[in-house]
């Protein structure tokens, strides 16, 4: 008789990891291969946050910490909000998690039940979307398109049908790099709170930004937001993020916390304390990206990839490629192998019509973004009839 395993493990892949392992195939073989398909900063940590980390391990006894975090690294964070968006956070709001995927997953846990439903735009973030199926919260994807930045706004928001739980926004987004811009963000969270609909503001991208910078919700009362230490602070491997919550929630909070992580790494505590002291090496890097930004904007048309999404934030292009192909997960596969230049299939971002929409990260060095384009365009070349 077959024992029984929970359908929780049935959820989607993530498929940007599942072409993370094509492409370190073809590597592991001798192949050349331009990495766009991760969407991870390619620096390290800033120096200050790496010499943190080392006083922490020659001077810290590096055990259990509170479920909530170091308070005063959740100071510091306070402190971040008040100095980048004149916004005042009471440190006491502020949660430390083990990554934003650990923050969403404690966030979605303290206010949604089995059976809710959640509102996120698609084309979006597919862990979030993953993470909700598991846990059986039902997911209402709604579909946004260019002219709305592919953004959840106020106006899709008040034509959702049925009565929703939550919703999810995030800005600058993935896969598009789009900003919803402040007077959205208010729309749709004055829309939120008049129809009892709890939003959760993904904010992970915040520091990467190239138009106007992107607003934060924290001001919001009974918002949440998701960050991460991950992204603009190029600490990714580190697993460190924050949750700001309101304040009638922090205790639930911190009963999961307890529960389920006991506490966030310490080491990666102390060291991302410094993080907020490295501003001017973390600007060195979104300047990088902005030259990566660029190469690609003036680049890919000529490799047939000229139906772009505005590229306000974040490291991503995300390209219409119907032109080219109705099956992204092909072209991709047919783009790694014959151009050595690894993209995520939009399939992974919107089930519904991620078939013909292609995602590139340009967080990597400037020499491999311009040899990718240089790739494309000649391969493009080869595929033209003729």
């Amino acid at each position: 008789m077959a024992i029984k395993h929970s359908a929780r493990g049935a959820v989607d892949p993530f498929i940007v990891m599942d072409m993370m392992r094509a492409a370190g195939d073809r590597e592991a073989v001798g192949e050349n291969i331009v990495h766009m398909e991760v969407g991870q900063p390619s620096t390290s940590a800033p120096r200050g946050v790496i010499e943190a980390a080392k006083r922490g391990l020659d001077e810290d006894r590096l055990g259990y910490c509170d479920a909530l975090g170091l308070p005063d690294l959740r100071q510091r964070i306070a402190d971040h909000y008040r100095d980048s968006y004149g916004v005042d956070v009471g440190a006491e709001r502020i949660v430390v998690t083990t990554g934003s995927s650990a923050g969403f997953l404690i966030a979605t846990l303290a206010v949604f039940d089995h059976g809710d439903r959640v509102a996120m735009a698609a084309p979006g973030y597919p862990a979030y979307r993953n993470m909700l199926a598991a846990l059986g919260v039902e997911t209402v994807s709604v579909l946004s398109t260019v002219k709305d930045r592919f953004q959840l706004t106020s106006e899709l928001a008040a034509k959702i049908e049925g009565h929703i739980d939550g919703l999810i926004v995030t800005s600058p987004s993935n896969p598009a790099g789009t900003v919803l811009d402040g007077d959205g963000l208010e729309a749709l969270y004055r829309h939120c709170e008049n129809t009892g609909i709890r939003m959760i503001s993904d904010e992970i991208y915040h520091g990467i930004s190239y138009e106007a910078a992107p607003v934060t919700a924290a001001n919001f009362e009974q918002a949440i937001v998701v960050n991460s230490f991950s992204k603009y602070f190029s600490m990714t491997g580190w697993r460190i993020g924050w949750l700001v919550v309101p304040q009638d929630l922090v205790r639930s909070v911190e009963r999961l916390l307890q529960n389920l992580f006991i506490s966030t790494p310490t080491l990666s505590q102390i060291a991302a304390m410094a993080a907020f002291d490295c501003h001017e090496e973390l600007r060195e890097n979104v300047a990088a990206y902005a030259r990566n930004r660029q190469v690609l904007l003036d680049g890919l048309p000529a490799a047939g990839f000229d139906k772009i999404a505005p590229v306000d934030g974040a490291f991503y292009i995300y390209a219409d490629v119907g032109n080219l192909t109705n099956d992204s997960t092909q072209f991709c596969h047919l783009m790694l192998r014959e151009a050595g230049v690894a993209a995520t299939p939009g399939i992974d971002f919107d089930p519904f019509r991620g078939n013909r929409f292609v995602r590139f990260c340009f967080s990597g060095s400037n020499e491999d973004t311009q040899k990718a384009v240089e790739r494309l365009v000649g391969w493009h070349e080869r595929r033209r009839p003729g």
